[in-house]
């Protein structure tokens, strides 16, 4: 038993060493785009789910932190504050699909193949999704998440959805950003998202190491269907989202979970199917239920679920043909053992850099808005606090 626990741990952290210089570098990059995208015009940006509204939701965010969290609490912001509420939900889809962190990550355990399924399948998902909403979300419906939302009763990260630390676009885009405030800002959206993140990323971790020391891959394999192809092309992006509702882990934290996925069969459309999940995994459903009332907390899981599992099965329809699915199932989750390769150099270097965000982050006064992340506050006096 003691072994057994040894080995998952083992393969848990050294998973984390093989990702921390990709998720340093993600976070830095995400910070420095929310540091000149300001929360402040969303709402008034989305007023209806037309496509130039659809779009720039995709847009911010993807510009946007990563956390699920986090993105859950923003798109209830946008609503209550007058925005369109399919056009926040597919800010919500973005924010967790389209930020370069979970790029980088993709890229480093899966390829770049499955950081480019990605890229495609998050509109294509938000595109069917507005389709199920224009179809079957009824007014009345819409009306009494509102009535819910109002309550404000409080889900996660609500302080930090609410932090606005956005620059005036006054001056060079470079000169803003390496500004004494540009820098601050970034040192601030730099720590509040991995603070808001950590508990995923460490949930994830355990959960794929525990998972690939102690199940066999034999069992994957029959999960998964791997003996059929043709109904395993089916099967994976049906089952893939289940896999995620039951795993608990969001946003960047189900990457390693999926590359154990992929190394034991899972279909290409199936585990795309699971990376889109994040959005509907157990903790956020009831985030929804409090946010939205039941009865719509079970219209997102039956739409988004629908969204998720036809989105990938067309995104391995069009890269079957293009010729660009993977064949060979070796996934690089951890090294055999420490070695001062690249990936150690670079980790050392990122963890010095990080240290100096932190540092900044700590000296302008960051550990008060660290208190505050989980706090549901007024949007001005977080975004004065932050200055």
């Amino acid at each position: 038993m003691l072994s057994a626990l040894t080995d998952a741990l083992g393969m848990a952290g050294a998973m984390g060493w093989e990702i921390l210089w990709p998720l340093i570098l993600g976070f830095m990059l995400s910070g420095a785009i929310q540091a000149v995208v300001s929360h402040r015009e969303m709402s008034r940006l989305m007023p209806d789910d037309r496509p130039r509204s659809i779009a720039l939701a995709l847009a911010l965010g993807a510009a946007s932190s990563s956390c699920s969290y986090a993105a859950v609490a923003i798109a209830r912001s946008i609503f209550r504050k007058g925005g369109n509420f399919t056009a926040a939900m597919a800010f919500e889809m973005a924010s967790t699909n389209l930020v370069l962190e979970l790029s980088i990550i993709l890229v480093v355990f899966l390829g770049w193949q499955f950081m480019a399924a990605e890229a495609v399948a998050a509109p294509i998902m938000v595109a069917i999704l507005v389709v199920i909403f224009r179809a079957f979300l009824r007014p009345e419906l819409v009306e009494a998440a509102r009535e819910q939302a109002d309550k404000g009763i409080a889900g996660r990260m609500e302080g930090h959805a609410e932090m606005d630390m956005s620059l005036a676009a006054e001056g060079p885009l470079w000169r803003r950003l390496f500004s004494a405030k540009g820098l601050t800002a970034i040192s601030h959206f730099f720590v509040m998202d991995w603070a808001s993140v950590w508990m995923d990323i460490a949930g994830g971790l355990l959960i794929a190491g525990a998972i690939a020391a102690w199940v066999p891959q034999e069992f994957w394999k029959s999960f998964f269907l791997t003996d059929h192809p043709v109904v395993a092309t089916i099967w994976g992006p049906i089952v893939g989202p289940l896999v995620a509702i039951i795993a608990f882990v969001c946003s960047v934290g189900n990457i390693p979970l999926a590359a154990v996925l992929w190394n034991g069969g899972i279909s290409f459309g199936g585990l795309l199917a699971f990376i889109l999940a994040d959005l509907i995994v157990l903790p956020v459903l009831d985030i929804y239920r409090k946010y939205y009332g039941w009865k719509m907390a079970a219209f997102l899981l039956a739409s988004f679920y629908s969204a998720m599992a036809t989105s990938a099965l067309i995104v391995e329809a069009l890269f079957a043909v293009a010729g660009v699915i993977p064949h060979e199932r070796r996934a690089q989750i951890v090294e055999t053992s420490f070695a001062w390769n690249y990936t150690t150099w670079l980790n050392l270097i990122f963890l010095v850099l990080a240290a100096l965000l932190v540092w900044r982050f700590v000296s302008t006064g960051g550990i008060g808005m660290l208190r505050m992340m989980n706090r549901p506050g007024h949007s001005d006096h977080m975004h004065h606090h932050a200055h």
